[in-house]
Formats: C-alpha cells, structure tokens, sequence
C-alpha cells in the first residue's frame, strides 16, 4: 500500500471513529470532511469507496445499533431513544429502523423481550444457552 492510500484510509478511520463516538450529535460531511482534513466531495467519494457505504448511511446504521441495544435493554420509550440516539424525528427513527433491521423499533423489542424470557427459562431447565440462543435467533 502506498504512502498516499494509507494517509488516505488514515483520515478516513479518523472520520468513522468520530462518528462513532458522537453518533447522537448533528454530524454532517462538512464537520466530518473538516475532521478528516479533505474537501466535503473528495470525503464522501473516499469514505464510501473505503467502507462500501456513504458517511450518512454509515451514522444511520450506528445510531440504529445503538437504539437496537437500548431498546433491548431498557424501559425507555421509542420516542426518547430515538432523540437520545440523534434522529430529529419519530417518524424518521421507525422507518430508518425498519429499513436497517427489517421491523419496526416496538416488535424488535417485543421480540428481543421475548427471545430473552426464552433464554432464561431455558437457562433454568438446564439447556445450554447454546442451543436457545440458536433456536430462538430470527429467521432471516
């Protein structure tokens, strides 16, 4: 690899790991072009020839990660996780949710709800978490 693809896949990381760390904040290809020390065009053209995805789908997709884990794992409304996670609408949450995941935010968590209760009752019985976690994983 060349000096200039490394300096290159350099900035780029720098770019992806502030995302990744500030997914809730306004984050667009200005501040992020700015971070990694390239013209807005050039970054966007980089970062998705880089990680096979524009900057914007990248963000969508971490923040999704996130409200899929704080969904799990919490008794927050759908509402305050999608500002908390940083998308400015409800609206705007559930159908980018649905695009990345494949449901809408409240049957993922019912079914997250679900698969967990499952899990532990068969922890109880004595299955290994093996087979339960491989029996109640979704069907693609």
């Amino acid at each position: 690899m060349s000096r200039d693809a490394e300096k290159t896949n350099r900035r780029m990381l720098r770019a992806r790991d502030a995302m990744d760390h500030a997914y809730a904040r306004p984050l667009d290809v200005p501040t992020l072009a700015r971070i990694a020390l390239v013209s807005e065009a050039h970054f966007a053209r980089t970062f998705r020839a880089t990680f096979g995805e524009t900057p914007h789908r990248y963000l969508q997709r971490r923040r999704v990660e996130r409200a899929m884990f704080l969904l799990r794992d919490t008794d927050r409304s759908v509402t305050d996780i999608c500002f908390q996670v940083g998308f400015g609408s409800p609206g705007t949450f559930s159908r980018t949710f649905r695009d990345i995941v494949g449901r809408s935010p409240r049957t993922y968590r019912k079914e997250a709800r679900a698969a967990r209760e499952a899990r532990e009752a068969a922890a109880a019985k004595g299955v290994p978490t093996c087979f339960t976690m491989a029996w109640t994983r979704p069907s693609a």
